[in-house]
């Protein structure tokens, strides 16, 4: 059974859509209309260079990503180790939420799946 967790209102909300090659983030700050996007290449200085970005907001940090094969285990790892809440999402739920959403999971941008990540995120 999945255990429910609350988000604090002023966390910074962090969807991933993960890649083997690269990885594309979504960032949904508090009190901020635009979500801020960027593209992450699956190296410790690209994993680094976004952990600073994270940490830069000065807030806690709640990331998020389905398992995709064995190639988000570097950079959950890496969240992890920099302290951030890291959660994994279920490929069922995503493409629950995709279907409801009249969209197919497989036709869509990773920036499209990101924001689906933080839209059912617990």
């Amino acid at each position: 059974m999945t255990n429910r967790q609350p988000i604090p209102t002023d966390a910074l909300l962090v969807a991933i859509d993960i890649a083997k090659v690269r990885n594309e983030v979504l960032i949904e700050a508090p009190n901020h209309k635009r979500r801020r996007r960027l593209s992450v290449l699956n190296t410790r200085a690209e994993h680094d260079r976004l952990i600073e970005t994270l940490r830069a907001y000065g807030k806690p940090v709640i990331c998020a990503f389905e398992t995709t094969g064995n190639y988000h285990r570097p950079i959950a790892w890496r969240l992890i180790e920099a302290g951030f809440d890291v959660r994994l999402v279920s490929s069922m739920a995503l493409a629950s939420a995709a279907s409801n959403s009249a969209s197919l999971i497989d036709r869509v941008s990773p920036s499209v799946r990101a924001r689906e990540k933080l839209a059912i995120m617990p």
